[in-house]
């Protein structure tokens, strides 16, 4: 649906078009949790793909080397001092970087989320959402793992940083759809056995997005949970590190062919396709982060010139098994 102009937003439009108009044009903002993550790559490909076509606009790609909350905050904030036209922040710590998108507002700096969005009551500091309807990222990832244990089982989810809203949205998802039932707010409570699923101690495992941690963690959890029947990971973090993960699971390959163990994953970069061709994964669900970061600017520029957009504006998924491996991916 189209989202009409709250008077913030309509306050935020008076600087940044009167700057556009002297200076010849609009700087835009994308902002990623971390600029050492391939999903983020993608994303500033997709801004950059829509600086080619709009002659009138500048992709600014800046965000913390690695995933650091308080970085982030100060990038957006230092961005806000500069004086941006716009600016598309995936936030790392959504309450966190609501206070700093107060100043934004005062500085009348239009502002959108992609990827992961603030939370419900500060949704009004920013004018949309573009990206992935992240609970539905953790419902398909469940139904991947029942689908091939319809009984269920012993479970570890594996997520990215605590206060991250969409993560926290993913978890949700999947305990909703094991569990077959409603759980409360994001992340949910850990399983005890609803849907036939109970989540091992230990569980779940922080990452804050850093792909070491992640295939660390998924190695000690596997070694020390012989029996366990699934993992689950609602980022692609776990796989990021194509040899490191590659040793961690090929002692599994028997196990997850046979059925006794289902390993899947958010996302679907060439490495993860890769793994899942191999064996060495049973499913992934993918999100379009080229999308993300193209239609970013285009919704900047529509904001910024006083034009409606919808809110939210989610940009599909991609869901595979080792089945249909080599067709999923739009």
């Amino acid at each position: 649906m189209k989202k009409l102009l709250t008077a913030t937003a309509l306050v935020a439009l008076t600087a940044p078009a009167a700057f556009a108009e002297a200076h010849g044009g609009y700087t835009f903002a994308l902002v990623p949790k971390a600029m050492n993550n391939p999903f983020f790559d993608l994303a500033r490909d997709g801004c950059y793909k829509a600086q080619e076509e709009l002659e009138d606009v500048t992709c600014e790609y800046i965000g913390p080397g690695e995933h650091t909350e308080l970085e982030q905050i100060q990038i957006v904030q230092d961005l806000i001092t500069k004086g941006v036209d716009g600016i598309a922040v995936a936030p790392s710590n959504a309450p966190a970087m609501a206070k700093a998108l107060e100043d934004a507002a005062e500085a009348g700096i239009p502002v959108m989320t992609w990827d992961s969005d603030l939370l419900p009551e500060d949704a009004e500091l920013r004018t949309t959402y573009v990206g992935t309807f992240n609970y539905d990222i953790g419902r398909h990832l469940a139904e991947l793992v029942q689908a091939r244990h319809p009984d269920g089982g012993t479970i570890c989810l594996q997520t990215g940083g605590a206060a991250a809203a969409n993560h926290n949205e993913r978890l949700l998802g999947a305990r909703e759809q094991l569990a077959g039932m409603e759980l409360g707010d994001p992340p949910g409570e850990p399983l005890t056995g609803q849907g036939g699923w109970t989540e091992i101690s230990g569980c779940p495992l922080i990452t804050n997005d850093d792909g070491n941690v992640a295939v660390q963690g998924m190695t000690d959890i596997l070694a020390a949970n012989p029996d366990l029947t699934a993992f689950l990971s609602t980022g692609a973090f776990t796989q990021w590190f194509d040899n490191a993960y590659r040793n961690a699971v090929e002692p599994y390959q028997e196990e997850m062919a046979n059925g006794d163990l289902t390993i899947v994953v958010a996302d679907t970069l060439p490495m993860q396709i890769a793994q899942t061709k191999d064996g060495l994964g049973n499913g992934l669900v993918g999100q379009r982060p080229f999308e993300m970061g193209y239609k970013a600017m285009y919704i900047l520029k529509d904001i910024a010139e006083g034009n409606e957009v919808e809110d939210p504006i989610y940009t599909g998924l991609d869901v595979c098994n080792n089945d249909n491996i080599d067709t999923c991916v739009n």
